[in-house]
């Protein structure tokens, strides 16, 4: 949603929600025990960890690597690191399981079993100067020690480049004209399949165009593999096929427009709708030769090359211009203290139904979470690794409350208005419950007030230690709607964002109003200075087959997705640089094993 043109271009992959989509960055995790279990008679264990990662809809536990074995001592120092993508949209768990080795088999059962530890690679990178202790378990009776993790942005993820192309002597398509040339940018990826990653505007009527300078994140065109191919295709726009009408496109308009699924797929759309000059391929390392004659590209049609025996090429695209720079990125941001405030709002309007009956949205049932609470626990279990404090404010509105029946569109869940800080997605919880016994649901549906409430805080911490994100879940249509313009209108120059999730079947067209995708909001004349809103119907996300935990993921990784994007849109028009990450930690002084 944010409208900077090369993060928008950049962020293109498949249009499956769960489909292997660009990593935010790769993290490289370091990792190092004290005070191990000592398994070995005559010496010292010789440890080795071992770290498992969990699929995305399921609980199984796959292998993802192992460190060295280390002999002899009771705290290792890991040399070998773990590599691993990471998305701030996804909870990502990790499992820690360190033995004792004893032999050269590879089969971990014929060796002692050390102790273990859980954690995610949010609460990883979300620690202080991203760094996590944790004590490892799972022998009862036994203190196994702790575990250190720390966790390092991979410098190649830091880089974007600009870059500039032009053609010459393009094939001439249009029958009264020249050519409407533009270019499709796709990385591969490691099955042999190929996702589109950017392209360019349109250049009117020639055979020699020269296109805008473009940015893009180099993991977004290669995903950091310096020698992945890279497949450029030549098009000419086709009127018919207008999804490629001007430069300005954003990224949502652009999915909108295309046919979700495959890579392969939306390269047939697009082959159908405009017409196909030609394609070439090269690499990053390829292109960061910079302009010379190794950057000047024939472009290739194999279906004229297969018919035509004189055939040499559809025309050449040279490379202008590479110009490579390193980005802070969002993580610099977390390591260096900046907190996250997540804060909930929940609806308790009448057309919600009553919770009692089963067919109520707010319906508690003993076998299953209701679309209120899953949406509330999907965002917030992935938004809470990025709070020191886990305590989290609570919102209700559209109730009438006791004892005097008054109707509050800003409500503290706890029933403490002076504190409606919960501990805990778990502790919003347990409110959200109490709240369906005292309050009584009635209405109107009145966003402004909880929206003015985040803002309260997020105006006081401008200077980028703190970002807030609302998430506000509903079940119908807005009742004060120019109240709610005016609030995010104002809300847009604040450290904050704005989630909501609509639930139930009713039509939400207000919403994607205030999402402001297609146009940027406005009230009495002003506009939005930032998209900070994303809007979702929750049953757009709902796996048919009843797996709640993969609805969840879904959810969560299409509403979360664009939050360090914003964060950054934020930060970098105010200026605002990372604070130093605090210096790195120096263990009690206790002396250390020798190790081999």
């Amino acid at each position: 949603m944010n409208s900077s043109s090369f993060l928008n271009m950049a962020a293109i992959g498949d249009f499956d929600p769960l489909s292997a989509t660009i990593p935010a960055t790769k993290v490289e995790i370091t990792v190092s025990c004290r005070n191990l279990l000592d398994r070995d008679t005559f010496s010292k264990s010789d440890p080795i960890c071992v770290l498992y990662t969990q699929g995305i809809g399921n609980k199984e536990w796959r292998e993802f690597g192992r460190t060295e074995v280390i002999d002899n001592t009771l705290n290792p120092e890991f040399v070998r690191k773990f590599i691993l993508d990471y998305f701030f949209e996804e909870r990502q768990n990790l499992r820690f399981d360190l033995y004792d080795v004893d032999s050269k088999s590879t089969n971990l059962s014929k060796h002692d079993f050390l102790g273990q530890a859980y954690c995610t690679l949010g609460e990883i990178v979300g620690s202080l100067g991203s760094r996590l202790e944790k004590p490892l378990g799972g022998i009862p009776g036994k203190k196994c020690g702790t575990i250190i993790v720390k966790a390092e942005e991979l410098s190649n993820c830091r880089e974007s480049v600009m870059m500039q192309f032009c053609g010459n002597k393009l094939d001439k398509k249009d029958f009264f004209g020249k050519s409407d040339p533009f270019l499709v940018f796709y990385r591969s990826n490691e099955d042999g399949t190929f996702t589109i990653c950017h392209k360019t505007e349109v250049v009117k009527n020639t055979l020699n165009p020269v296109w805008q300078a473009f940015k893009i994140p180099v993991r977004a065109l290669c995903n950091g593999d310096y020698d992945r191919t890279i497949k450029i295709e030549v098009y000419d726009w086709d009127r018919d096929g207008s999804i490629f009408t001007d430069a300005k496109d954003t990224l949502q308009q652009f999915k909108r427009r295309a046919t979700v699924g495959s890579a392969k797929r939306y390269q047939e759309y697009i082959r159908s709708n405009h017409d196909f000059i030609g394609e070439f391929s090269t690499s990053y390392r390829e292109l960061s030769r910079g302009q010379s004659q190794f950057n000047v590209y024939e472009v290739i049609n194999p279906k004229k090359k297969g018919k035509k025996k004189k055939y040499l090429n559809s025309g050449t695209v040279t490379l202008l211009s590479f110009l490579v720079d390193i980005e802070v990125t969002f993580l610099d941001y977390i390591k260096g203290g900046t907190q996250i405030n997540f804060t909930v709002a929940i609806d308790f309007t009448a057309s919600n139904g009553n919770p009692a009956q089963p067919t109520s949205l707010h319906y508690m049932s003993p076998y299953q979470l209701n679309a209120y609470a899953m949406a509330l626990k999907a965002v917030g279990e992935i938004i809470q690794d990025y709070d020191s404090d886990k305590m989290f404010p609570a919102l209700g509105f559209g109730a009438k409350l006791p004892p005097d029946g008054r109707v509050s569109h800003e409500f503290a869940l706890n029933g403490n208005p002076q504190n409606p800080y919960c501990n805990g997605i778990d502790g919003v919880m347990e409110a959200y419950y109490q709240s369906l016994k005292s309050v009584q649901l009635y209405g109107p549906t009145n966003f402004s007030p909880v929206i003015n409430h985040v803002a309260r805080y997020a105006a006081s911490v401008k200077d980028g230690s703190q970002y807030f994100v609302l998430l506000i879940i509903t079940d119908g249509v807005i009742s004060d709607m120019a109240q709610t313009k005016e609030s995010i209108v104002n809300a847009s120059c604040l450290p904050m964002s704005i989630i909501i999730v609509g639930v139930g079947p009713a039509e939400f067209d207000a919403m994607v109003e205030l999402d402001g995708d297609e146009v940027r909001i406005s009230s009495r004349g002003r506009y939005a200075e930032r998209d900070i809103v994303q809007f979702v119907p929750f049953r757009d996300y709902i796996d048919r087959t009843g797996n709640h935990i993969l609805s969840m993921a879904r959810l969560a990784k299409d509403v979360l997705a664009e939050i360090p994007d914003q964060f950054l849109s934020y930060m970098r028009t105010r200026g605002i640089k990372p604070s130093p990450a605090p210096p790195p930690y120096t263990p009690p002084g206790h002396p250390l094993q020798t190790q081999i």
